[in-house]
């Protein structure tokens, strides 16, 4: 009788436990706390971004697929995995409605005093990709002026009317960054929001960072706060998760524990993508698996600006949430790992 294949799986990761136990022994363990004694014998590893996964954790084992259900993978040595054959998939693009969700509780956050109106601000996009994209959409449908900068996109397709940075920063009310964390190369993002980065931004307008923490700079974005130069901050991901950088908590004006994906559908979406990875490497008849406990969002363009501030909060309450992270920094992880999925709200 054939064993079945051992999978090392988060345990964090929703809807997961019982969908591949058919076909394998999966053991669930906490995602930090995975250790290369853990994995040496499996040939799956179901991760998150809580699992570093490179040399020290992979050498010597039999270790075939890496499915991560997030859309980064800065947490994976793509090179190390390269060079011993193991493959390496992402869940890209499964959270993108949750984050869309995210930066519009920011807008309606910032819209709330008498008067605001989108036609009288300028939206800049940096990262024009999978949540980038719906951003832009939206936030056209509401009224806002929109300008976009992806010098990826703009070397490939000349003539979309793509920005330069120093354009986008230098023209937008908001600037919110939507890019990849990457160390090297002519688009490096890590430290992209640096201190010239923020004096290039308009006086008394607002940055917001749902991206990755390392791709800004916490001190000058500190400076800038100070100084009142950036009036408002919204930040999801930080530096030196879970020890975040309580100055610039206190300043924040929207702040949460890394939940801006969230979303029940985003969720579902990431575990259906490393299900049918994994049915992918094995011929499993799991390849259109999704959670059917999960209803999936069907996308509405109707959203006028007035009906989003008035029905927005009741699926996600960005204040109240903010409130709480202040005072209880030191359950960064805790709110994170237990944090309730939202409803996409379109």
């Amino acid at each position: 009788m054939q064993t079945k294949p051992l999978i090392i799986a988060d345990r964090d990761i929703p809807f997961l436990e019982g969908v591949l136990e058919p076909y394998a022994e999966v053991r669930y363990l906490k995602g930090s706390a995975i250790t290369a004694n853990d994995v040496r014998g499996a040939e799956v590893l179901i991760t998150r971004t809580r699992t570093r996964c490179d040399r020290a954790l992979l050498e010597g084992s039999r270790i075939r697929l890496i499915a991560t259900a997030t859309i980064g993978f800065d947490h994976i040595d793509t090179d190390y995995c390269r060079s011993r054959g193991i493959r390496v998939t992402t869940a890209a693009g499964c959270n993108a409605r949750g984050v869309l969700q995210y930066i519009m509780a920011v807008l309606c956050r910032l819209g709330a005093e008498p008067g605001w109106q989108p036609s009288e601000r300028t939206l800049g996009i940096v990262g024009v990709g999978h949540v980038g994209s719906l951003v832009e959409e939206y936030g056209r449908l509401l009224g806002f002026r929109v300008v976009c900068c992806d010098p990826p996109r703009m070397r490939l397709t000349p003539g979309l009317g793509f920005l330069t940075l120093d354009e986008l920063l230098s023209l937008s009310d908001i600037v919110t960054l939507h890019v990849p964390f990457t160390t090297e190369g002519p688009d490096k993002t890590a430290g992209m929001a640096s201190g010239e980065f923020f004096a290039r931004m308009r006086p008394g307008s607002a940055f917001i960072n749902c991206s990755r923490g390392p791709v800004m700079q916490d001190g000058p974005l500190l400076d800038a706060l100070r100084k009142g130069h950036i009036a408002y901050a919204a930040i999801d991901t930080w530096n030196h998760e879970p020890g975040i950088d309580r100055e610039l908590l206190a300043r924040a004006f929207c702040a949460t524990p890394h939940i801006a994906g969230y979303s029940v559908q985003g969720k579902a979406a990431g575990t259906a993508a490393v299900v049918r990875s994994v049915s992918e490497l094995y011929g499993l008849p799991l390849t259109e698996w999704y959670p059917p406990q999960v209803t999936p969002t069907v996308p509405d363009r109707s959203v006028t600006w007035d009906s989003l501030q008035r029905s927005l909060p009741r699926y996600f309450d960005i204040e109240a949430e903010t409130t709480y992270l202040k005072q209880h920094p030191e359950r960064f992880e805790e709110l994170r790992n237990n944090y309730p999925y939202r409803t996409e709200y379109f």
